[in-house]
């Protein structure tokens, strides 16, 4: 099978095509057809050791990852794809199924074909969705659920979304007014009808101001962009708080999703709460030119790789 291949860390052309061996599932694994995945931060940190971080930020991810390079070569976060095998164990899975998953530490999905534990974060993928649009929704959607929930969000409260065009940018607003929030939507200039488009009630432009409008003060300032940006701007929100309001970023430790998560974005996306935001498609083969136009940091949306 074909796989896009990651031995050490560095720039985006550290990742190659090869062709390697199929993989086999053990008894409790699924054996998936992977049909999409996708290109956002934590792939592009992962696969650069991101050398610009702090020495401890830097050494505890390579602890994780590993010290030279990573030790599974086959890099990727998100599957989308169909299961073409099950091991003697697994029992809520079987062929044919239409799955996602968020691989975590496990990795795997820049390739044809991925193993998943039946235990891991793997469950029914939407229906009424393609594959690429399915890979569109659970990196920026599962940070956007666990981040707005950690903040308590709910009907009536006034929720402040900073770095709103990103994955998780774009989801948390759908997300929060899903839950009834009034939203302020906070991004560059050129991606206002974007967030307007899926519901913000308010949109700052930091580029161009450099505070929240007189008298505006928000219960949840949810950072989406994670805390290596910054402006005036999104000080001045920071300090627009209610009584009681809180200032959450992504950045803010490391989730552990789960199967279940991932049915409840099923459920909001088939209802069309959760809308799939696609900024560029890349085949398996450009998976270099991909990390390299993520890694600019100024992608709408999600960036999908289409393998098969």
């Amino acid at each position: 099978m074909k796989a896009a291949i990651c031995t050490r860390y560095g720039p985006p052309e550290v990742l190659h095509i090869e062709e390697v061996e199929k993989p086999r599932p053990r008894a409790d694994e699924l054996l998936v057809k992977v049909h999409a995945s996708t290109v956002n931060s934590s792939d592009w940190f992962i696969r650069s050791g991101i050398p610009d971080s702090p020495v401890f930020t830097r050494m505890m991810m390579k602890l994780m990852i590993g010290l030279r390079g990573p030790r599974r070569k086959i890099l990727g976060l998100i599957a989308a794809g169909e299961v073409v095998e099950v091991g003697a164990l697994v029992k809520n899975f079987h062929v044919g199924d239409r799955v996602w998953a968020f691989t975590k530490f496990h990795l795997g999905s820049y390739a044809e074909y991925t193993c998943l534990r039946e235990s891991s974060s793997v469950a029914l993928a939407p229906t009424g969705l393609s594959f690429d649009e399915i890979a569109a929704i659970p990196y920026g959607g599962l940070l956007a659920l666990h981040f707005l929930r950690k903040g308590g969000v709910k009907a009536g409260m006034h929720v402040l979304i900073y770095g709103a065009s990103s994955g998780a940018g774009t989801a948390a607003i759908e997300l929060a007014k899903h839950f009834g929030a009034e939203v302020t939507a906070v991004c560059g200039p050129g991606n206002v009808e974007l967030v307007r488009s899926l519901g913000a009630d308010h949109v700052l432009d930091y580029t161009r101001d450099a505070t929240p409008p007189q008298g505006a003060l928000y219960d949840l300032v949810l950072d989406a962009v994670g805390k290596r940006k910054t402006s005036p701007l999104r000080t001045a929100c920071e300090h627009a708080l209610r009584p009681g309001g809180r200032v959450i970023s992504v950045d803010d430790g490391t989730p552990q999703f789960s199967a279940r998560e991932l049915t409840e974005l099923k459920d909001l996306a088939e209802r069309g709460v959760l809308k799939p935001v696609i900024d560029r498609r890349y085949p398996l083969e450009l998976i270099a030119e991909a990390h390299r136009y993520v890694e600019q940091e100024h992608k709408r949306g999600n960036v999908v790789i289409s393998i098969n």
